[in-house]
């Protein structure tokens, strides 16, 4: 692509991003005019500043954090496998979370002790992170000796059933309260985020971008396959390692404070594609990055149903926008290819 239709492209993104961003966080229940959001960002004092800095701004931020890091992950993990089907969860990670969450939720009735834990609103994030560290570690371990992408792939799959098959055995034991609980995470939320826990999101998914900044000569290589990537002296399991780690890491903390949002890594990706018609990385990394933040916005604005209390769970909003738009695109283009 030409230099200025990417640029063009670009600042039709980020532009896009920051008149999502002051609508996401103008809408809701009671709704902010938008030079009062504007007013309120700078004054913090009286009722709308109040809504604004403790609720909107860090769900708005979580949106943009999550979803670029959920974007750039499935980017990641469609170049490894070259494979155009692959999401940010094929390595078994979102499993892995889910099972030591619904461990913790679903035992809360087996002792006052852990019952005790589960009061504590960290509880749940650390039962996430326990849950994707231990899957990423095998993972890691396997990678090492693996030489074989498609392999690598097959194991994560394989993970991925059999930790959601022991989900599926705690969920039929579990008493009706604390399935429910379970499924209300499942659905996933960027609403119960705190400035502290924002810190930490921030301060993870920023490595997770640099890594993935510094592998776009790899990635662009592995893409054209492996005998064009070893004749430009790139090394191939450093980079593998290198790729499962930041995804991990990015999708291990997105999971850990929001949940297991689905559809945004696979999705956006292709999405992005039709804007920018080009597989460099260079363009396409932060392009994802942009396109993902954006995606998770206007599915939050949505399942705000502004105006009303009631609230929408938010993977039921990005599957039914971003699953129509890939059968269309699978329909139209006869094929998708990475």
């Amino acid at each position: 692509m030409k230099q200025n239709s990417v640029r063009l492209a670009l600042l039709f993104l980020t532009t896009g991003l920051v008149i999502l961003f002051l609508i996401n966080i103008s809408v809701g229940s009671v709704s902010i005019p938008l030079m009062e959001v504007i007013k309120a960002l700078f004054t913090n004092t009286g009722t709308n500043a109040d809504i604004l800095w403790q609720f909107r701004l860090p769900k708005a931020i979580t949106c943009v954090l999550a979803g670029s890091a959920l974007a750039t992950g499935g980017l990641l993990m469609q170049t490894l496998f070259r494979n155009p089907m692959a999401g940010p969860d094929v390595l078994g990670l979102t499993s892995g979370s889910s099972l030591f969450v619904a461990t913790l939720l679903m035992a809360g009735r087996y002792g006052s002790s852990i019952g005790n834990l589960v009061q504590n609103p960290w509880s749940v994030a650390f039962a996430a992170s326990l849950g994707g560290a231990m899957v990423f570690i095998i993972i890691i371990s396997i990678a090492r000796y693996v030489r074989d992408n498609t392999s690598l792939l097959i194991v994560g799959l394989m993970i991925s059933a059999a930790t959601s098959s022991i989900v599926s055995v705690l969920q039929f034991t579990s008493q009706a309260d604390d399935l429910q609980t379970f499924m209300i995470w499942m659905l996933g939320s960027v609403g119960s985020t705190n400035w502290y826990e924002l810190t930490v999101l921030g301060i993870v998914i920023s490595i997770g971008f640099v890594i993935s900044i510094s592998l776009i000569k790899s990635l662009n290589g592995i893409l054209l396959g492996e005998s064009y990537a070893l004749n430009l002296a790139i090394n191939i399991r450093r980079t593998r390692i290198l790729i499962v780690i930041t995804t991990g890491m990015m999708v291990g903390v997105v999971t850990a404070f929001c949940g297991p949002i689905a559809f945004v890594g696979l999705a956006v990706p292709h999405l992005v594609r039709l804007l920018l018609p080009t597989s460099n990385h260079k363009t396409l990394l932060p392009a994802v990055m942009l396109g993902g933040a954006m995606l998770l916005l206007i599915c939050d604005v949505i399942a705000q149903l502004p105006g009303r209390t009631q609230v929408l769970p938010l993977n039921a909003i990005t599957s039914l926008i971003g699953a129509p738009v890939v059968i269309w695109m699978v329909i139209k283009a006869k094929r998708i290819s990475v």
